[in-house]
């Protein structure tokens, strides 16, 4: 992949780029388009990830089934309304967390998950209802390949 310049950048984002009331019930129609692009996600190889994914009132409240490819993960948390960085960690499950690779993300409320990143290669995130992978909930964890990896 490093001799094909311009199929993907590096360069997806560690926080989302606009924060908003993600379960308000008047959502600016301006952010109802996902962004077209090709970015992934580099984690470090044996890095521990914790990832929040937060649902919206974007179109359609729904449900979302996240699947990730090549691991499992452990559920530390969820609930409903938006995630609160202050307060919800101190309700994660820490001791016994369900492991899977599907997650629901449930309507106006988010999951927590966690994974060690020790499986190296590219891994696809994605809701697994079809049409919504046309609506952005799609992306892809580049996993290096040991610690002296060069991406």
């Amino acid at each position: 992949h490093f001799g094909m310049k311009g199929v993907f950048s590096a360069d997806f984002p560690d926080n989302p780029s606009v924060g908003f009331d993600y379960t308000a019930q008047n959502i600016s129609r301006d952010l109802w388009s996902p962004v077209k692009a090709t970015r992934v996600k580099v984690l470090k190889y044996n890095s521990t990830v914790q990832l929040i994914l937060q649902g919206t009132n974007i179109f359609a409240g729904e449900s979302h089934p996240i699947h990730l490819h090549g691991y499992d993960f452990y559920i530390v948390g969820a609930g409903f309304g938006n995630y609160n960085a202050q307060t919800d960690p101190h309700k994660f499950n820490l001791v016994d967390p369900p492991m899977r690779n599907t997650v629901n993300v449930p309507v106006n409320g988010w999951a927590a998950i966690r994974f060690v990143a020790d499986n190296p290669g590219a891994w696809v995130m994605h809701c697994h209802l079809d049409v919504h992978i046309t609506w952005g909930l799609a992306m892809v964890f580049v996993v290096n390949n040991g610690p002296d990896a060069l991406l």
